[in-house]
């Protein structure tokens, strides 16, 4: 049998602080001498309290706004539609560059008259939006929003 194959277990068990010199943590139990947390019940501070002065936090100027991750869905009016034909979807109007990509939400809201017949496939539209569709002689689906293609890795 060798040293390192010995397979021994730690006999730890919790220090009793506070509980003589010869314990190893008496007298202060490694809290220092004196001040705030040295005290019992220290760690009912808040986070960040700083002994009475003006935390870092309050401190420090906060930037304007809030800015929120969550995308935008970019909107279409209906009569921006009537020169598209068929089956409209995101390919469609991003190619008519009615939208920035075919990967985006896309909402149609009604502004103007709808005159040409179509097919609309898009993330969202308003009641009056599909409405109008309908009335033009043309049907709305509702489809989930295009992934873009994985990259290969070469």
């Amino acid at each position: 049998m060798k040293y390192n194959d010995l397979v021994v277990e730690k006999n730890t068990r919790p220090t009793r602080k506070g509980r003589g010199i010869s314990a190893g943590q008496g007298k202060t139990a490694g809290r220092g001498t004196k001040g705030q947390k040295a005290r019992t019940g220290h760690r009912k501070m808040p986070v960040g309290f700083m002994g009475g002065q003006r935390a870092i936090m309050q401190a420090v100027p906060k930037l304007k706004g809030f800015k929120s991750f969550h995308p935008k869905a970019e909107v279409v009016y209906t009569d921006r539609l009537n020169g598209l034909k068929g089956k409209v979807d995101n390919y469609a109007m991003a190619e008519a560059s009615l939208i920035s990509s075919p990967f985006v939400k896309v909402k149609v809201i009604t502004r103007g008259e709808l005159t040409a017949k179509i097919d609309l496939e898009t993330q969202f539209a308003s009641k009056t939006a599909v409405e109008a569709i309908k009335k033009a002689g043309g049907s709305f689906k509702k489809v989930a929003i295009l992934q873009k293609p994985a990259k290969k890795e070469a």
